[in-house]
């Protein structure tokens, strides 16, 4: 298992390479996903990888898509380098716990957050219109309460160095049908609560995450990340006190210090200290081993 900050397959095409994960076609109905060590916050990578990060993020993904198989579909075809194709033999060791071989789906251009507490952008929204994505709120609410009812807010699906963007659900529909979204609404919230139930279990709240669907003909398919510190706001339920910013198992701590620096969130980001890559490292593993109950064996 090695640290790895970009990769180099030159037995299939590379299709894409986005902030962490590149993506190889095997063939026309299957993909090759390998989640990098990149790191990227404000929608730019850092010069800095984390090291094992994406065999964190790969790890919790399979964690939680095998939790919730019996909501929803998901694409994965193999997780263990002994079952990928002979030619990427010779890659185990820059693939394994990273990588997975998954079904090729036609992705779905929107991303499906799912909002359990008011917290960050739609704590803003709130502030500003007392409504977040358009939903209207209750009346008095502070930062990181919990919200009655979680929230659906959908966003845009931006290309790398593009920010995504908050859309109302009837832009949604617009984009993808009425029939779609209700299907990918009712997902989306029962996946998010079936993770928060079983979180909770863990001491770990989960405040928001996002979601990616694709379809595989007419069938929904569960694909890339989920609930993992790059795609959630994991807080730790011992210290969670309305009313201010919470202490995160996540890549917010990374945020804050990086807006501290006075940095203007476009590249060529600051260059991360070793504390600062070893903090956030830290936390990554943190949340690893709290939701799944078993410490990751790195080397």
């Amino acid at each position: 298992m090695n640290i790895i900050t970009k990769t180099s397959i030159r037995e299939y095409p590379l299709l894409s390479r986005g902030k962490v994960r590149d993506i190889y076609e095997i063939d026309p109905q299957t993909l090759l996903i390998v989640t990098t060590d990149r790191m990227s916050a404000f929608d730019v990578i850092m010069n800095e990888p984390i090291p094992y990060k994406g065999v964190v993020l790969n790890q919790i993904t399979l964690y939680w898509m095998a939790a919730c198989k019996d909501l929803v579909r998901n694409h994965l075809l193999a997780t263990d380098v002994r079952d990928f194709p002979a030619a990427l033999a010779p890659h185990a060791g820059d693939l394994e716990g990273r990588a997975v071989i998954v079904r090729k789906a036609k992705p779905l251009p929107i991303e499906c957050i799912v909002r359990g507490y008011l917290t960050g952008s739609g704590f803003k929204d709130y502030k500003a219109t007392g409504t977040v994505c358009g939903y209207k709120i209750p009346a008095g609410l502070v930062d990181s309460d919990k919200l009655e009812t979680p929230l659906f807010t959908p966003s845009t699906k931006a290309d790398l160095g593009a920010h995504d963007e908050n859309i109302t659900l009837a832009d949604a529909k617009s984009r993808i049908g009425e029939g779609l979204l209700k299907k990918i609404q009712e997902l989306s919230l029962a996946i998010y609560s079936r993770g928060r139930d079983l979180a909770a279990e863990r001491g770990i709240i989960i405040a928001d995450t996002k979601f990616e669907f694709g379809l595989d003909g007419k069938d929904i398919l569960l694909i890339d990340e989920v609930m993992t510190p790059d795609s959630s706001r994991f807080w730790p339920a011992d210290k969670y006190v309305p009313g201010q910013s919470q202490p995160s198992f996540d890549k917010q701590y990374l945020r804050d210090w990086l807006s501290g620096t006075g940095w203007d969130k476009t590249p060529p980001p600051p260059t991360l200290p070793a504390e600062v890559i070893a903090e956030t490292q830290k936390k990554y593993l943190e949340a690893y081993e709290l939701l799944t109950g078993t410490p990751l064996q790195l080397p």
